[in-house]
């Protein structure tokens, strides 16, 4: 009976060690950044652009990251991209959103898309210059901006950031919708129109290389539409988010460098995520700067050296943490 007894007991005592052990194995594996800690949130969503362009890119490989490392339910989601996103950080319905700055900065200013400052939206980092690339093909006569008017032009999606800085840079050129023929298309879509032939040209901006520019260039002559330097500084003493940059040669089959307007991106988050969560948030974006460059060559240009540089909204206090540290 004794050892009837003793047996229960050591069965008995071992169910409980298992069971205990089960219970914060359970709660380590919901957290597999091993030496980073959990998340308060445990959603993490992530505005992007369309399917096909560099944000939605770099945006879902960044949230495989934050799933692996943190135990969350990380997402990219596709969208219209800039004003959308920001749209979508101030109803809460997106953690965090790629952007570009010239956007940004009305949404700052409450100027533009949006009638009243948006106080929701902070910035965690800058990131890689977005190249306007004004595609057109060899037939269609276009050497310069001057040249689209009474063109058939793509604009980006409405509203989208694309748009934005497609209007902007036309406005600055003494070009408006007025003197063009408007297509209001995504990256798929212009690229579409300019192999049918249905439209003569089309703003796509976005890092370099765009796939869908780089998958046009293999079936038609494609021509990029040069933007002059001096028309850039000029545009920029009133819009300083513009800088002069040159699509390098051979992006897309170019012989030479093309010049043109760039805008610099920006990663933003929901002013109310937590100080600690946005910290870590900010650690793994850079800690997987090399993943995200593999993923997306645009990435590459990221770094934490630059990532302050030319921000226009305010940094969130848990990105500031971060940088002070380093």
């Amino acid at each position: 009976m004794k050892l009837k007894k003793l047996g229960l007991l050591i069965v008995s005592a071992l169910t409980t060690s298992m069971v205990l052990s089960g219970c914060g194995g359970g709660e380590k594996t919901g957290d597999s950044g091993k030496g980073k800690g959990s998340l308060e949130t445990k959603i993490a969503t992530i505005a992007t652009g369309g399917s096909s362009g560099p944000y939605n890119i770099i945006g879902t490989a960044l949230a495989d990251e934050y799933s692996k490392v943190y135990g969350i339910n990380s997402k990219s989601q596709a969208t219209g991209a800039s004003v959308e996103n920001i749209n979508l950080i101030k109803e809460g319905k997106v953690d965090m959103a790629f952007v570009m700055s010239d956007v940004l900065t009305e949404a700052v200013e409450g100027t533009g898309n949006f009638p009243a400052p948006v106080k929701e939206v902070q910035q965690l980092a800058t990131l890689y210059p977005n190249y306007v690339q004004i595609v057109t093909t060899e037939k269609a006569g276009i050497d310069t901006i001057e040249d689209l008017k009474g063109k058939r032009v793509a604009v980006g999606d409405q509203n989208s950031g694309v748009e934005v800085n497609a209007r902007n840079l036309l406005k600055g050129h003494g070009i408006t919708y007025d003197d063009l023929k408007v297509d209001y298309l995504g990256y798929a879509e212009a690229a579409d129109g300019l192999k049918s032939g249905s439209i003569d040209a089309a703003f796509l901006t976005s890092g370099l290389p765009n796939a869908s520019v780089l998958e046009l260039s293999k079936t038609v002559d494609l021509k990029l539409v040069s933007v002059k330097k001096e028309n850039i500084e000029k545009l920029a003493k009133d819009q300083p988010y513009f800088v002069a940059m040159d699509i390098p040669a051979d992006t897309y089959g170019n012989k030479d460098a093309v010049p043109t307007a760039a805008i610099m991106n920006a990663l933003v988050v929901r002013s109310d995520l937590s100080e600690d969560d946005v910290y870590k948030l900010t650690k793994t974006f850079f800690d997987s700067l090399e993943k995200l460059g593999n993923a997306h060559q645009a990435a590459t240009e990221i770094s934490i050296e630059a990532a302050q540089e030319g921000m226009v909204a305010p940094i969130h206090p848990g990105a500031k943490k971060f940088y002070d540290e380093k």
